[in-house]
């Protein structure tokens, strides 16, 4: 038996030259695209643009043009300039959304051939809550699975959780799966580092798990996960929950677990969860035996009938310790925002009804008759398709009639050289 293990050894070695020398001749990896939509989105794509992601293009997709230009990323495009004039969509989704479905065209463009999407962008606001589902949309047409990575505002932001309960489920309409990240739990974990660096926070944990996902698919791994597996997990469709955990203690196997469901992302329960992906990540050291048991400890919870699907990296620079991020996928919780942030999104919810009510009541005091004087056109404008009320604004299946000069203004779209 000790020959056989002294063979299987010395293998190892030269098949690991073998793989050194063929990485990255690019034959049979799938593309992956990784589009930050609006503000934190953005500020998620730098993130990863900085770090680097093997294997991935970055895109980010704004109609603020002073943030864009502050942005790396592999591709940048600004959307709606003839809506926004560069200035951002003001905290509209509907503004984000209509200056998305303009540039449709070059979307479909950048995205091309892609074949895993990740879709990122922080809900609540107006570009990311209105673009993310208009990207996801083009995405998954194109034959592309798309995973929304998102994140939701604080409990304070009391109308931009209405804005993320409504942008959440568009997305999860369009997205294959939705990975949802709650802000508040930075209260919880980091309470007492300056605002500007909780965020930086929060985008450090989104890259890090798209760079973990993406380069466990493309990167030779001590247990790969393939294409094939992310599409069985994600085709779970709905809600997914993560947790991350890092553990320097000799009890890997217990202590990164323990560290993971201390911090859970999403408030959440899982257990009904349909699939789960577990990548980890550890030094050297990393015993087989080690990365199964945590594998099975962090999947323990999930019905007997899950799909798990675990995947095992090694990196140098964590010698003496070990990560684990997982995914689980189909949660059917009802409450996508959490039990916290869903109770103050039903409040502001309320407290708007109650306003649109009130001015209901005070309109029907106006003896005015404005008829359809103004509307009678629809939105379709010349290039689109006028529809009178109700009719198609024009919106989804043009560039919305920009010009040359428009198009190639230098920031419209940006592309490496």
């Amino acid at each position: 038996m000790q020959d056989i293990v002294k063979e299987a050894l010395e293998r190892d070695e030269q098949e690991q030259q073998q793989m050194d020398e063929t990485e990255g001749d690019g034959f049979g990896d799938p593309r992956i695209v990784i589009v930050g939509c609006g503000g934190a989105g953005n500020n998620t794509v730098n993130r990863l643009y900085n770090i680097g992601v093997d294997g991935a293009d970055t895109v980010a997709i704004n109609t603020d043009k002073q943030h864009l230009q502050m942005i790396e990323a592999d591709t940048k495009i600004l959307v709606g300039k003839s809506l926004t004039s560069g200035l951002g969509a003001g905290g509209d989704p509907e503004m984000g959304k209509r200056a998305t479905e303009m540039a449709q065209g070059t979307i479909e463009e950048v995205l091309g051939d892609a074949d895993l999407v990740f879709v990122t962008a922080g809900m609540g606001g107006g570009t990311g809550t209105g673009a993310a589902p208009v990207v996801s949309n083009i995405a998954k047409d194109q034959g592309a699975i798309v995973v929304g990575m998102v994140s939701t505002p604080f409990n304070v932001e009391r109308a931009r959780t209405v804005k993320a309960e409504e942008g959440l489920e568009n997305l999860r309409s369009e997205a294959d799966s939705i990975i949802v990240l709650d802000n508040n739990r930075l209260l919880d974990y980091v309470p007492n580092l300056p605002i500007g660096k909780a965020f930086s926070v929060m985008d450090q944990i989104i890259a890090e798990t798209v760079k973990g996902i993406s380069e466990t698919i493309t990167q030779p791994s001590l247990i790969n996960l393939d294409y094939a597996d992310m599409t069985a997990i994600m085709n779970q469709g709905g809600v997914a929950v993560m947790l991350v955990g890092e553990t320097q203690d000799k009890n890997k196997t217990e202590e990164v677990v323990k560290d993971a469901m201390n911090h859970p992302l999403l408030d959440v329960d899982y257990r009904g969860a349909t699939g789960g992906l577990v990548h980890i990540t550890g030094g050297p050291d990393l015993a087989l035996k080690e990365a199964e048991g945590i594998a099975q400890n962090i999947t323990e919870r999930l019905d007997a009938s899950a799909n798990v699907i675990w995947g095992a990296r090694i990196e140098e620079e964590y010698k003496g310790k070990v990560r684990v991020m997982a995914i689980m996928t189909g949660v059917k919780s009802a409450q996508v925002l959490g039990p916290t942030t869903q109770k103050q999104a039903d409040k502001s919810r309320q407290a708007l009804d109650d306003v649109d009510d009130a001015s209901f009541d005070a309109s029907q005091n106006i003896d005015t008759d404005f008829g359809n004087e103004a509307g009678g056109s629809g939105r379709g404008g010349a290039g689109g398709n006028a529809g009178g009320a109700g009719g198609d604004p024009g919106y989804g299946h043009t560039d919305g009639g920009r010009d040359n000069l428009e198009k190639n203004n230098g920031l419209d779209v940006i592309r490496p050289d």
